[in-house]
């Protein structure tokens, strides 16, 4: 009986670990994702631009309620038939993905592949009888809705951004959005940090539901998993994911200081209006939208339309492919613990 109960708090502590080192390589994958505009504009240099990311990624412990780790936690599954093998498949599959196209250059979405990852590994165990519809409706939703908003608001404000300063001439415009692009890539930060620490907090709060360290009905995770995971992801943030800062930077359209900070501005209200909902997005879909938004205002032709079906077509293969792994590893796990 001991034994059993050994080996079973020796695989808890694995997959916790698992699970900080999914979310350390979120913010690693997603560093881009706050980082790529201000860069490419040329307001920070790299080595600056990642710490000033990760500091306000963990900054956003004391700004965001709990709602989208509740999600994740309870929302996209039955917690009653999680287990270690599902919560193994899980963050195996959506880490396999982030390696995958970190290593190719594709901004794909560290939350979706952790969301597929959960539907896969429990579809193999239980098929889709677990599943909680609303959960996975709404956040499927948001692949496509979170980047629609970040378009709105991004290219709203370069609108509202130019009538403003149609009579200032661009050198102090571009002075001026120099220092203010400060400002918007904090709270872009902000929101990342909000948004997809919580996922890594969900996952870990689902494992100790499963495995009777914290009860079902409780209304928050140990405090020690919420620091943890903030933290984990910040010091991702602070490795960056270089491969990926160009193609979110300059190669979907050329950006000057005003576009960087229309862009993030509008990315982060995106991420604190769906954070206040609870609704796990991703970043990089959100920035994505805000670029092309900012892109388009300025002319169509100035955008790369083509880029965009590729990235496009990235996400939508994000949750079926995670899954897919997801599924080959839970049955891995099943059969070797």
């Amino acid at each position: 009986m001991g034994s059993s109960m050994q080996i079973a708090l020796w695989v808890v502590v694995m997959l916790v670990v698992l699970a900080l080192l999914f979310d350390f390589m979120n913010g690693f994958h997603d560093a881009a994702n706050s980082i790529a505009t201000v860069v490419s504009t040329g307001v920070l240099k790299p080595t600056q631009a990642v710490a000033f990311a990760a500091f306000f990624n963990v900054v956003a412990i004391f700004f965001f309620q709990l709602k989208v780790a509740a999600t994740v936690g309870k929302g996209i599954v039955e917690p009653g038939i999680v287990d270690q093998h599902v919560v193994f498949g899980a963050l195996v599959g959506a880490i396999a993905w982030n390696v995958i196209t970190w290593w190719y250059g594709i901004p794909s979405s560290s939350s979706h592949a952790l969301i597929g990852g959960i539907v896969g590994a429990a579809i193999a165990k239980a098929g889709i009888a677990p599943l909680i519809a609303t959960g996975v409706l709404r956040t499927v939703a948001f692949i496509f809705v979170s980047p629609a908003l970040g378009f709105l608001f991004g290219s709203m404000l370069m609108v509202a951004t130019a009538w403003v300063c149609r009579r200032t001439s661009p050198l102090k415009v571009d002075k001026f959005f120099r220092r203010a692009q400060l400002v918007s890539a904090g709270l872009y930060s902000l929101g990342h940090g909000g948004n997809d620490a919580q996922k890594t907090i969900g996952i870990i709060w689902l494992l100790l539901i499963a495995a009777g360290i914290t009860a079902a009905a409780d209304k928050a995770p140990p405090a020690w998993v919420i620091w943890s995971c903030y933290i984990a992801i910040g010091l991702g943030t602070m490795f960056g994911g270089w491969r990926i800062v160009k193609t979110m930077g300059q190669r979907i359209t050329k950006l000057k200081p005003v576009g960087g900070f229309c862009a993030e501005t509008g990315g982060a209200m995106t991420l604190f209006l769906a954070t206040g909902l609870g609704v796990p997005v991703s970043t990089t879909h959100t920035i994505t939208g805000a670029i092309y938004g900012v892109g388009s205002v300025r002319s169509a032709s100035a955008v790369r339309w083509g880029l965009a079906a590729n990235i496009l077509l990235a996400w939508i293969f994000t949750i079926p492919a995670t899954a897919f792994i997801a599924a080959v590893f839970y049955g891995l796990s099943v059969w070797l613990f």
